[in-house]
């Protein structure tokens, strides 16, 4: 199974980034992955299924889930639902790090708070209506929901091995952020490894154990993303778009989409024309 690291940006008029899960139509699986930022994902209709590091939650209205910095997680939505999605930058909580740099919060359920729910329910329709001064009554709400998150879910006293994890995940993150920078150029291994001060070895042992992948998958998985998107929006012949995603020629671009997709990368195209 593949993790992928994700790169979250914030909106441009708030300091996070808040909207409506793209599952929310179900029959709808979002793999494992991993970020940097702390999540929060709102149910107020319908259910989701989550595994955090290998763990079932499952989500009814009224409940949330909060997903810590560099948890592996992965969603299942297979009927329709209304999910808000808050992503808040890791570097928000920098004053409550434990000496670790670090910060954990707890998603048991046995914690929920209403006031959270209300709290996301008014930030997003007034973000959503947008009326005068709406940027500050948002971040307004924003600020309680961040005091609530430190006072009543943080947790000081954390496994050792759960930061080790995240050390180690964290540094990967700032590996796979350089792949997705550089995806076009020719990337070993080797180079990856001495680019980050590593031994080729001790990197490929990183991805296996920690995010339970290899650094040339992970590679082919971020070339993939980007040339899927030109293979749906642009009429670039399928060669060209292999060549000017990284990939060595076309029949590796072909022999891993088919890996992926099920089928060539032409096929693929005529069929969501």
């Amino acid at each position: 199974m593949t993790y992928s690291h994700e790169i979250i940006l914030p909106n441009e008029d708030i300091p996070f980034k808040m909207f409506i899960f793209e599952g929310r139509d179900g029959n709808y699986v979002r793999k494992k992955h991993w970020h940097r930022s702390i999540e929060i994902f709102a149910l107020f209709e319908g259910g989701l299924e989550f595994y955090v590091d290998e763990r079932r939650y499952s989500l009814k209205p009224g409940e949330f889930m909060l997903v810590n910095s560099n948890e592996i997680h992965s969603i299942f939505s297979p009927d329709p639902n209304m999910t808000v999605v808050l992503q808040i930058p890791l570097a928000t909580f920098e004053k409550y790090y434990t000496d670790e740099k670090f910060i954990y919060f707890s998603h048991s359920s046995r914690l929920q708070d209403d006031e959270v729910m209300r709290l996301i329910e008014d930030m997003y329709h007034i973000y959503h209506e947008q009326p005068c001064g709406y940027e500050l009554r948002v971040q307004s709400q924003f600020y309680m929901l961040l005091y609530i998150l430190v006072t009543k879910y943080r947790e000081t006293d954390v496994n050792e091995q759960v930061i080790r994890k995240n050390r180690k995940l964290s540094r990967l993150s700032q590996i796979t952020d350089y792949m997705k920078e550089h995806y076009k150029e020719a990337i070993s291994l080797q180079s990856l490894a001495e680019t980050f001060g590593y031994s080729p070895a001790y990197l490929s042992r990183m991805f296996q154990k920690y995010a339970k992948t290899n650094y040339k998958a992970c590679l082919e998985d971020i070339r993939l993303e980007h040339a899927v998107k030109e293979l749906l929006h642009t009429r670039i012949p399928v060669g060209e778009i292999a060549l000017g995603n990284g990939f060595p020629n076309g029949k590796a671009f072909a022999r891993v989409f088919r890996r992926r997709y099920g089928m060539l990368p032409g096929g693929y195209r005529r069929m969501n024309s």
